[in-house]
């Protein structure tokens, strides 16, 4: 379960990016998140994720507070969290197989069980075959599919995606929430943020409005 208690993010110079929200995903959710840009969903799931700190009240994921745990705590968390980005991170100067190898090889994972849980990733984004290719010859929505390998390869538990269908036509951007779909199927919880209500719409799921930090109606 991810639970957000009073919550307050305030960043240097005043800046107030969430104002004192309260509300809880319950595990194996799958949950939208809807705003304009800068209503605070991209700082959300770095709440989440451990990539961001609270500034006031608690955000608890499977019972662990995040705001009050060291560094090291933290990186325990992640481990059961993949996290899709919305200016993707692809390190361009390393082929589609590496790009999806980092994580397993960040938390030491043996090198051949690894490599099987590169390939089983790309095959369920459908890039198996590309593996050597380099991600500058990939399509704008075969690099997202890159992003989500690299991001379920160590097959979280919690599974976040920032803005995923941004800059793709909406044929690419439906078979992205499809692939989403399927993983929230096979058990994890799901949390998207996106600018396109109808793409949420057809899914009949929680969607969480955010307008300028607080709650929208």
């Amino acid at each position: 379960m991810i639970q957000f208690d009073q919550v307050t993010k305030r960043y240097p110079g005043g800046n107030e990016a969430l104002k004192n929200l309260s509300f809880s995903i319950e595990t194996g959710e799958m949950v939208f998140l809807a705003g304009p840009s800068g209503a605070g969903k991209s700082t959300l799931l770095k709440l989440i994720a451990g990539i961001e700190r609270a500034t006031q009240g608690g955000v608890l994921v499977n019972g662990q507070n995040l705001t009050r745990m060291r560094g090291n705590q933290i990186c325990f968390v992640r481990q059961h969290i993949g996290m899709v980005f919305q200016d993707h991170k692809i390190l361009f100067d390393r082929n589609v197989f590496d790009n999806v190898m980092l994580p397993l090889d960040i938390i030491g994972f043996d090198r051949r069980d690894a490599a099987r849980r590169v390939r089983a990733a790309l095959d369920k984004v459908g890039l198996l075959g590309r593996e050597k290719s380099m991600p500058i010859r990939l399509s704008g929505g075969e690099q997202q599919r890159l992003c989500i390998a690299r991001a379920v390869v160590h097959r979280p538990s919690i599974l976040l995606a920032d803005e995923p269908s941004a800059n793709l036509d909406r044929a690419y951007a439906l078979d992205i929430m499809e692939l989403f779909k399927s993983f929230h199927q096979v058990g994890a919880t799901v949390v998207i943020s996106a600018h396109d209500e109808t793409l949420m719409e057809d899914y009949g799921r929680r969607i969480i409005r955010l307008r300028e930090g607080q709650f929208a109606a």
